[in-house]
């Protein structure tokens, strides 16, 4: 059965910190960050907001924006390395919360993958002709885990949620995905919740996100340059003949790398790094939303969508945009 994406919502919380919050307190600057990340501002949750909080609002931006009912949604998919707590699951939360009486709920957790996975099993659901509309939202609070006091690390992440709803179409613009993971490189990205071990490696700081810097680097290099490449041949098409790209934004210098070794125009790379820093499973949608409220994307463009992050594991699908 055809599937098609039918409308989209964002939120992020009203907290804006720009990079001279963090020169009062560590050895950097707006201009260091920005020569090395791109970032210019990320957005923090209240104390008292959390993941399911984000994902309800983004629900309700798309429900009003596209006048879309959810009340007839039959599964509901939350990507989040961040839900409110372990039980119960995010999605269920935002079950009850928008009142949709006849829901299946799922949370997964694939980090900056995870958005994308959603797509990809939302797609097999309709496939295999069990559900007709499921609501897919990638949500992260990850200014809750992060660690402050690690310069490499707090000035990447902020917090944000989109949302997408996939129904069964006659007309479908869901094409070949790509997945993959290397298990192998668990010790150099994880949360961990509770006293642990991860791949033999004792972990540093329970409750705080930690990561290899460098070794993530390369790793999301290569995986998005070659992701990139074989999502095209998966496709039957070639780079040149896709409209726009939107990968995970982890880093914008990181992009520039992959779409500069592809002799990809940059200005067919769709961030939201730049703005929100690294939302994890919120940064494609929120890249997305935005490209369709500054009029770059348009109906029927060609898109590939690419996320990448801890496990390591990646996920990538081309789409065609049914969204304006």
């Amino acid at each position: 059965m055809s599937a098609t994406i039918t409308s989209i919502g964002i939120y992020h919380p009203e907290k804006e910190i720009r990079n001279s919050y963090f020169e009062s307190y560590l050895d950097t600057s707006d201009q260091w960050i920005k020569e090395r990340t791109g970032i210019e501002r990320r957005f923090y949750t209240a104390p008292n907001e959390y993941t399911s909080d984000m994902c309800v609002k983004a629900a309700q931006n798309l429900s009003k924006e596209y006048n879309k009912d959810l009340h007839d949604v039959d599964y509901i998919i939350v990507a989040t390395s961040t839900p409110d707590q372990p039980m119960p699951s995010v999605a269920s939360q935002i079950q009850s919360r928008l009142n949709i009486p006849n829901a299946g709920t799922i949370d997964i957790s694939s980090a900056c993958a995870g958005f994308v996975n959603g797509i990809i099993l939302a797609k097999g659901l309709i496939a295999a002709g069990t559900h007709k509309k499921i609501l897919v939202i990638g949500a992260d609070a990850l200014s809750k885990v992060t660690d402050f006091i690690d310069r490499t690390t707090c000035i990447l992440f902020g917090d944000g949620a989109g949302a997408i709803i996939v129904e069964k179409s006659d007309n479908n613009t869901l094409f070949n995905t790509i997945t993959g993971t290397n298990g192998d490189y668990g010790k150099d990205l994880y949360l961990a919740y509770q006293d642990a071990s991860i791949s033999n490696t004792k972990v540093i700081a329970n409750n705080k996100l930690h990561q290899n810097g460098r070794v993530v680097y390369k790793w999301a290099v290569q995986t998005l340059t070659n992701g990139l490449q074989e999502l095209a041949m998966k496709n039957n098409t070639k780079l040149e003949d896709i409209d726009y790209f939107i990968p995970h934004s982890a880093n914008y210098r990181l992009l520039e790398a992959v779409f500069n070794e592809l002799n990809i125009p940059m200005n067919k790379c769709l961030d939201s790094v730049r703005m929100f820093g690294n939302t994890s499973a919120a940064s494609i949608p929120l890249a997305w939303y935005n490209a369709i409220k500054e009029g770059k994307l348009k109906l029927n463009d060609k898109v590939m969508l690419v996320g990448f992050g801890g496990g390591f594991t990646y996920a990538g699908i081309l789409i065609e945009n049914n969204c304006v």
